[in-house]
């Protein structure tokens, strides 16, 4: 008895569970980047934010996480080449992250500064990463590779922040997502469907009355006797 009463309890939690992880399914994941070795990255001057710059997708590590944006959705992984999952907003590195540090990284050349970036091996990053942001390396040596480069002030920074972040809202690409709701519309066709039989019964109400007239100019059946009988 006990075990069957165990039995019950296991497979109602069982059913009853699985119902937030298929709300999640909902979210596409995106597509694996295969990758011969592990991949080799930079960090970006004025920041602590690490890329990937030898792929087409944009592949940041950044505190610990690996982050990727994927169709204007931002996902994260504990490792670079499996097991995203979704994140519901913009990570706050993203606006520190110059749009055009590819450009700046094939010309070696950061703001009309020469930029010897040191290209990092992702074993060495993982082992460092942490001392290396407590105990400001970058800042302290080489200032990021870039050469007689100064690293900008705190406000010009969070003025570049906010330029950025406007700029990223006002892109068609993350302002599309919110004009999704319009796909409700299709639910109202099952009732046009309902009420169309409802019109075609009410037209052949009417039109039935008409059909059982008699016909006139034809006189009744006990009238023609008579005037057989005449």
């Amino acid at each position: 008895m006990k075990k069957l009463l165990f039995g019950t309890i296991l497979l109602a939690l069982v059913l009853v569970f699985p119902i937030p992880t298929m709300a999640r399914v909902s979210i596409s994941i995106p597509p694996p980047i295969v990758f011969a070795a592990p991949p080799v990255l930079i960090v970006l001057p004025d920041t602590y934010v690490y890329v990937v710059p030898d792929v087409d997708a944009d592949i940041f590590f950044y505190n610990g996480w690996w982050w990727r944006l994927w169709e204007w959705r931002w996902y994260r992984s504990r490792y670079y080449n499996r097991g995203w999952g979704y994140y519901n907003t913009v990570p706050s590195f993203y606006f520190d992250v110059d749009p055009g540090w590819r450009g700046y990284y094939r010309n070696s050349n950061w703001y009309g500064h020469r930029w010897d970036y040191e290209r990092i091996p992702n074993q060495r990053l993982q082992q460092n990463w942490k001392s290396w942001q407590n105990n400001r390396r970058w800042e302290r040596q080489g200032t990021w590779g870039v050469q007689s480069y100064k690293p900008r002030p705190q406000q010009q920074r969070q003025e570049l922040r906010n330029q950025r972040q406007q700029q990223y809202q006002r892109r068609p690409e993350v302002q599309h997502p919110q004009r999704q709701p319009q796909v409700q519309q299709p639910r109202q066709e099952p009732q046009e469907r309902v009420q169309q039989p409802q019109k075609q019964e009410q037209e052949h109400q009417i039109q039935q009355p008409q059909q059982s007239h008699p016909r006139h100019g034809k006189p009744e059946r006990g009238e023609e006797e008579k005037q057989d009988r005449k």
